[in-house]
């Protein structure tokens, strides 16, 4: 009888309390979030009139923190390290610089582009007026996402490249999850959410750059896993009101057994049912 055992599935673990997990990707520990949105407050005062200030060193603290407690080899950005969508100016670039300044000069950094995200590699990867490489080291990958040894990941807001969808667990952004929680006199809450379950074929089926995507047959969907907005001020999908769209192209149909967790762990059950 021939060997049918399978490697074991890539694992990616929520960091209990903060909207960050840690994928196993080959020898690396890759932590991962998604939609820093940096200079967010500038872009609800140009665009909503609303005056916040500014929290980039709160985003870059808890990032740095986030990297140093999980003792991570690299950083993976699910996509939205950006606001604005054209080139990025005055705060947020600043925030962005100064971020990048902060972190290890060894941590190798994966950015998956969101749909806000522009131009960001002609600027973020370009090599300074002397020539050395950026520091550190930065690989910015389409939107449609990439594989890292087992592990998808992708934005979302596009449909993800074939072998990104033929990995053992697919994580991506976009949506940020939330969940409206009343009590028992009718006060409410908005709290950001894990959505975890296996991908459906459904709506992948039809599109013919998945025709070789193995799992279609008999085999074992990947687990399919939406990371919680990064950045706390961004609004998302109310996972659990009637009627809410859903952002990706891909959800909720290509969701199956969807639960929701809170950033705490709290196991919520399913996510229409909350």
């Amino acid at each position: 009888m021939g060997d049918d055992r399978r490697p074991p599935a890539p694992r990616v673990e929520p960091v209990p309390g903060e909207p960050a997990a840690v994928a196993t990707v080959g020898s690396d520990r890759a932590l991962l979030i998604a939609d820093y949105h940096a200079g967010y407050e500038a872009a609800l005062r140009y665009e909503r009139g609303v005056d916040v200030p500014s929290r980039a060193a709160d985003r870059r603290e808890r990032l740095l923190g986030l990297l140093e407690r999980t003792d991570a080899d690299r950083l993976v950005v699910l996509g939205d390290l950006m606001h604005s969508i054209g080139e990025p100016g005055g705060a947020e670039r600043g925030e962005l610089e100064v971020l990048f300044e902060s972190l290890p000069s060894t941590l190798p950094v994966t950015i998956v582009k969101g749909n806000h995200d522009g131009a960001i590699e002609s600027w973020l990867t370009e090599d300074d007026e002397f020539g050395a490489e950026p520091t550190p080291p930065i690989d910015v990958v389409p939107g449609a996402g990439v594989a890292l040894d087992g592990v998808g990941v992708c934005h979302g807001h596009t449909w993800p490249a074939p072998d990104v969808l033929s990995c053992g667990v697919l994580c991506l952004g976009h949506e940020h999850p939330c969940v409206r929680l009343e009590d028992e006199v009718g006060g409410s809450r908005v709290e950001r959410t894990w959505l975890r379950g296996r991908a459906d074929p459904g709506p992948f089926r039809p599109r013919p750059e998945y025709e070789d995507v193995p799992w279609f047959g008999d085999g074992t969907p990947p687990r399919l896993v939406v990371v919680p907005a990064f950045n706390d001020l961004v609004g998302g999908t109310w996972v659990n009101v009637p009627n809410q769209s859903f952002l990706s192209p891909f959800l909720p149909a290509g969701l199956t057994d969807g639960e929701a967790y809170l950033l705490d762990g709290t196991r919520l059950g399913p996510y229409e049912q909350v």
